[in-house]
């Protein structure tokens, strides 16, 4: 098999000696290095790579070169090769080249020339990371795209033999109507569940709802032959069927009024498909017809006994596509779409719903992963997901979907929910951790953003494969409220469309953060962080302080940068691991940064 290829594209010979080396010390012998001396030259290398099968997941471009600008050269290469991660190295690139880049070639980065080595290590690393999992992803949803296959046609087989059972039921019970012998059958209690008409004629009566079994023979005038005392329990045929045994019996009678009816019984268990038994049935003649009745008796049994077990095959069937079906597509986005079943789902179901949308991410993951192999990842990974999961469900959320080792939940009744979930999510984190160290691994962080807004469930994609989404401003804003943790160094953060929807938000310890604006929208949005996750002592700390960091916040916001950089000061006296004070009193102290709206988002 060819090692992949990363193509090095500039117009200066020396720059593409030094990208060579540089990618050779970081990669080692894992992938080949090509260089092309502009754009026209890259182009014929790559469509030679990909004739000759070579698989080509990186390219790095420089932007000013001669014929071919970056961003043209990006697009071109993004039509011929789209999976190709592409990072384009500028140190004159306007911003219109940079967003054609990312909107026709899915630019993964830009990088400023002259590169810090270590940047260009790792960014090249990441875009490696991102094109294997894609294409790891990719190839997963092929296998999905197979087993949604399996199911319909599993579903379709299921529906038949559904069909056929009632069938099968409905001509069963018309049978057992027209016998000329008395049926009855009880539940594995004992419970009387099944008379027949002739059984009616016979007893006097049909179905005696909540009979003990110790009371058949006196409810149902059951004797023993040429005696007065009632048959006992123990022996009557049909008990003895619930115990396992098949039995016949000839000296029973019923009377009824004043009249005394002899009979031969006939009593067998019906097992389930695990083999316990479910009912017991016995049949009823007057000792005169038992030639004629033997044989119906046996058609009888084995048409009882095919159906039983037909019913519990399809209903275990039926019980586990359902269970497999959840773990794909969960219950609660079926409900919503007011689906119960996984088969009626059609493409282009929509619904309109007010939700809460919480974002969660570990922080650093990248470099955690670097240090694991591949079946350590999916170790560490699925540990810490699973201890995420619970934490959801248990706060009426559910989890929309993976990415990665990020969580995207969904939360459709109060956006208090989806706060007490990540505050719990940040407590099992803390639990979690306590075991990471005393196992001897790095303790982890994850970030959480949460905003509540109006979206727009349904499925998106074609006949053959389609998925579940949400579409909405809002998922974009609890997505980026989730990255600004990151820069603010703190764990929970919520919008202001959240905190208005709080029953009542002095339940919560919160304080606010900043304004910030979205990219593409001119209306500013509030961020407030929720510090109930943190651990105790900085709980505590941040109370202590929460006036003085507001009042601090006010004064920046008023331009009075010196008298809000003491506010900061006192509250990092007490308080000197409190990362937004930290932010804030450097931007009180920056001439360059005047005080207003950030664009963090």
């Amino acid at each position: 098999m060819n090692k992949p290829v990363i193509i090095c594209i500039d117009d200066e010979q020396t720059i593409l000696d030094s990208l060579e080396i540089e990618l050779q010390k970081a990669l080692g012998n894992d992938y080949i290095i090509e260089t092309a001396i502009g754009g026209e030259e890259a182009i014929e290398l790559l469509a030679e790579l990909v004739e000759d099968h070579y698989e080509v997941p990186l390219v790095i471009s420089d932007h000013i070169m001669p014929n071919i600008k970056g961003d043209e050269l990006l697009k071109r290469i993004h039509e011929i090769s789209p999976q190709t991660m592409k990072i384009m190295l500028t140190g004159q690139a306007d911003l219109e080249a940079i967003t054609n880049a990312i909107n026709y070639a899915k630019l993964y980065r830009y990088i400023s020339k002259p590169w810090q080595n270590e940047d260009l290590k790792l960014t090249v690393k990441e875009a490696l990371n991102s094109y294997f999992h894609e294409k790891k992803l990719a190839e997963q949803n092929a296998q999905l795209q197979q087993m949604n296959q399996q199911l319909e046609q599993l579903t379709r087989s299921q529906a038949a033999l559904i069909a056929q059972l009632h069938e099968n039921e409905h001509r069963l019970q018309q049978f057992l109507e027209a016998m000329p012998m008395g049926v009855g059958v009880v539940d594995a209690s004992g419970q009387p569940y099944y008379i027949n008409q002739k059984a009616k004629e016979i007893f006097g009566k049909g179905v005696v709802p909540d009979t003990p079994i110790e009371q058949l023979s006196e409810v149902y005038q059951v004797y023993q032959g040429g005696t007065d005392r009632h048959y006992p329990v123990e022996q009557l045929p049909i008990v003895q069927a619930l115990r396992g045994e098949s039995v016949t019996a000839d000296d029973l009678n019923v009377r009824q009024g004043g009249k005394i009816i002899p009979l031969e019984v006939w009593a067998t268990p019906i097992y389930d498909a695990q083999g316990n038994i479910a009912y017991a049935i016995n049949t009823l003649q007057d000792i005169t017809t038992r030639k004629q009745a033997e044989t119906d008796l046996q058609q009888l049994i084995a048409e009882l006994f095919e159906l039983n077990c037909n019913l519990e095959i399809a209903l275990d069937a039926e019980s586990q596509l359902a269970k497999a079906a959840t773990r794909f597509v969960p219950n609660e986005f079926l409900s919503l779409l007011g689906h119960q079943s996984l088969t009626d789902v059609q493409l282009g179901d929509q619904v309109q719903q007010e939700m809460s949308v919480l974002f969660s991410d570990i922080r650093d993951f990248t470099t955690l992963s670097e240090s694991m192999t591949p079946q350590e990842n999916f170790k560490f990974i699925n540990a810490y997901l699973s201890r995420m999961e619970p934490a959801i469900a248990q706060h009426q959320g559910f989890i929309d979907k993976y990415i990665g080792d990020a969580i995207m939940a969904l939360f459709s009744g109060s956006a208090d929910d989806a706060v007490i979930a990540g505050i719990a999510m940040l407590q099992r984190l803390a639990d979690y951790n306590q075991h990471r160290t005393k196992s001897n691994y790095v303790p982890i962080q994850i970030g959480i953003g949460i905003n509540t807004g109006t979206l727009m469930l349904g499925t998106v994609g074609g006949q053959s494969r389609m998925d579940t989404t949400v579409i909405s401003d809002d998922v974009n804003l609890a997505s980026r409220l989730e990255g600004l943790t990151k820069f603010y160094g703190v764990s929970l953060l919520i919008s202001h469309q959240t905190l208005a929807r709080l029953h009542n938000p002095t339940d919560y310890k919160i304080r606010f953060i900043e304004q910030t604006k979205v990219k593409g929208k001119s209306k500013a949005v509030a961020v407030f962080e929720v510090f109930d996750g943190d651990g105790p002592e900085m709980q505590e700390r941040k109370l202590a302080t929460k006036g003085l960091f507001e009042e601090g916040l006010f004064l920046y916001y008023q331009q009075a940068n010196q008298e809000a950089a003491r506010k900061f000061e006192a509250v990092l006296s007490l308080n000197p691991k409190d990362t937004v004070t930290q932010i804030y009193l450097q931007r009180c102290q920056s001439k360059n940064l005047e005080p207003g709206f950030t664009d963090s988002l």
